[in-house]
């Protein structure tokens, strides 16, 4: 066993994360340090290597490497001559690459453009700043006169997951050391710093030997990163291997909610609705709307979209918010119709005699009006009410002042809180909107990775369908779009089936 409890079979994200927990119980007064390598741990340098491949063909007027990308290279970036050989590179052309590759590989415009994380390392550092009396340090066999550069690089890598490294806990190789003295040296100057450091992650397993050997009996969790390296494993090496940053390892649940409140997508029928009851979570959103002889129901879709048929029960709007309501869990009403349908779940919420830290309200601005939202505020002053704003991204880049205008006529009609959909540019949109002054909600997140992802952002919530089996979630959904399925309404919510 390489430490206490460990298996070298286990996820090397929950042995962090129980090491992180372990120590911190143990020294809970103690600035904790977690110590990341970079080339090959944070970032993957495939994507450089390509890119300097690729100023080759520029530069030379050639044609080599038309369509390379990161995939297609498998070796490390110091194994040009081999990496030339696997791709099949004319033999006359070789010492020309090579010398060009070498001189260039770490030219500042290169790492500016080509710096790319691998997927959810961002995420796992941003988890640890973000927790009390804890910071994240680098230690990498760069040269010191790359420093301005790297900084740079990894803060403009880092800034859409909100991550930050900062020039004092960023340590490089000086004068003639080599890059195993400099990374034992670094250890050394974190203890002398008055740090506690609890794991260091690396994917040079020489690096690790070294660093481990200078450091005998210690309680540091060492880590390799499994993802290209050119040293080679070595008997005795007391390491946790992994290559793969995966969220769910490393956050639970609990932990998660003391920094975000958790919305459970789609409590439209009795099954989502029994699976969220045996859930911790609190907020419960139900999409409401008038079926066609006017009930109003917990559902979806309208019925232009999925028609109506004789096999699907109505499930009442008021029985399930009604169960939610007796079991004490607050409720994202979600208004899929006009004002009308906005006054009757209003008077639904009213005759259910909902505080206003217990209720929220959501509609697309263009569906439920501006009146729906007065409506709200005027009966709860100090309940949620939000509205999605995908379609107000583009102007926060490209017209700042008429998107401002906007937000601006949302909040004089209530608003409190804005949802924007998970994908490319939410980080950006959350940061943006958060400057602003606004709280945010991510919405539409498709997997647990994402969802921590997104988590991990802080923004005020995030909604999911909650379908996640690593935490012993199986949430169905909200009935969108045609997956909605047969089943056995009634065990829970009794006589509401209409």
């Amino acid at each position: 066993m390489p430490f206490p409890g460990v298996s070298l079979g286990d996820d090397w994200m929950k042995v962090l994360a129980a090491h992180y927990s372990r120590v911190r119980a143990r020294y809970p007064q103690d600035e904790l340090a977690i110590v990341f390598d970079i080339d090959g741990t944070i970032l993957d340098l495939r994507y450089l290597m390509a890119h300097v491949l690729l100023a080759y063909d520029r530069a030379r007027g050639t044609d080599l490497f038309h369509g390379i990308v990161a995939a297609d290279i498998t070796v490390p970036e110091n194994q040009v001559d081999v990496l030339l050989e696997t791709l099949d590179v004319p033999d006359e052309r070789r010492d020309d690459i090579a010398g060009f590759y070498r001189l260039h590989l770490w030219d500042d415009d290169g790492i500016q453009a080509a710096s790319a994380p691998y997927r959810g390392v961002l995420s796992v550092i941003r988890w640890f700043q973000i927790q009390p009396g804890t910071s994240v340090a680098l230690n990498t066999g760069r040269s010191e006169r790359m420093r301005r550069i790297t900084l740079d690089s990894l803060n403009a890598v880092g800034r859409a997951a909100r991550v930050r490294f900062e020039p004092e806990l960023l340590f490089m190789r000086g004068g003639a050391a080599t890059v195993h003295e400099a990374k034992a040296a670094a250890l050394d100057e974190l203890d002398r710093r008055g740090f506690r450091l609890v794991a260091v992650i690396d994917n040079e397993p020489a690096n690790l030997t070294a660093m481990q050997g200078s450091r005998p009996g210690d309680e540091i969790l060492f880590l390799h990163a499994d993802t290209m390296f050119e040293s080679q494993r070595r008997d005795g090496l007391r390491v946790v291997r992994g290559s793969a940053y995966d969220l769910g390892g490393l956050i639970s649940e609990d932990r998660l909610r003391e920094h975000v409140d958790l919305v459970w997508h789609g409590v439209n029928d009795d099954e989502n609705l029994q699976q969220f009851l045996r859930s911790g979570i609190n907020w419960a959103e139900v999409d409401v709307r008038f079926d066609p002889v006017g009930r109003l129901v917990a559902r979806h879709d309208g019925y232009d979209e999925r028609a109506w048929n004789r096999d699907e029960p109505s499930i009442s709007a008021g029985a399930v918010v009604g169960s939610l309501t007796d079991a004490g869990r607050s409720i994202k009403v979600d208004v899929k119709g006009n004002e009308d349908t906005s006054l009757a779940a209003l008077d639904l919420l009213d005759d259910l005699g909902l505080s206003d830290d217990r209720v929220w309200f959501n509609g697309e601005i263009d569906v439920v009006g501006s009146s729906a939202f007065e409506a709200f505020r005027g009966r709860y002053p100090a309940g949620i009410a939000s509205c999605p704003v995908d379609f107000l991204m583009p102007l926060l880049t490209v017209a700042p002042q008429d998107a401002g205008a906007i937000l601006e006529r949302l909040r004089s009609w209530g608003m409190s809180r804005l949802s924007v959909r998970w994908g490319a540019g939410t980080r950006r949109a959350v940061v943006e909107l958060e400057r602003r002054g606004w709280e945010t909600n991510i919405y539409a997140v498709p997997d647990l990775q994402s969802f921590l992802e997104a988590a991990v952002l802080l923004p005020t919530s995030v909604t999911a369908d909650f379908n996640f089996p690593a935490w012993r979630y199986f949430g169905r959904g909200s009935g969108e779009h045609g997956s909605f399925h047969r089943y056995e309404a009634g065990a829970v919510l009794g006589a509401g089936t209409v």
